[in-house]
C-alpha cells in the first residue's frame, strides 16, 4: 500500500523519525525533487524510508569539504561518475559509495 506525498509530508516524516536536521532545507527539497525525478523516470514508485535515505546520502556544501572525506576523488566530473549527485543552491548531496 503506497501514500503519495507532497514535500510537507516528506519534511514531517524526517521529523517524526528525529532526523529533522539530518539535512539543510534545500537539500530535503533537492532530495524530493530528485527522487520523483526519478519515480517519473523509471515509472516505479518509491518507499518512503527515512532512514535509509539518510544512510544513503551525504550532504556538503563545499567541494572542500567532501574532499576532507574522499581525498582521493580529485574533481566534481570524477564524483560524479562514481556516484549520484544531486546539485542544489547551496551545495550539494551524493548518494553513498
Amino acid at each position: 500500500m503506497y501514500q503519495r506525498v507532497n514535500f510537507s509530508d516528506f519534511r514531517q516524516a524526517f521529523h517524526n523519525h528525529d532526523r529533522g536536521n539530518q539535512f539543510s532545507y534545500e537539500a530535503l527539497q533537492a532530495l524530493f525533487n530528485h527522487l520523483e525525478e526519478v519515480e517519473g523516470e523509471t515509472g516505479e514508485e518509491m518507499e518512503l524510508d527515512v532512514i535509509a535515505l539518510c544512510c544513503e546520502h551525504s550532504e556538503y556544501k563545499t567541494f572542500e569539504e567532501f574532499r576532507h572525506d574522499y581525498p582521493a576523488v580529485d574533481t566534481m566530473e570524477a564524483l560524479k561518475e562514481l556516484s549520484t549527485v544531486v546539485e542544489f543552491d547551496g551545495g550539494f548531496l551524493i548518494h553513498a559509495f
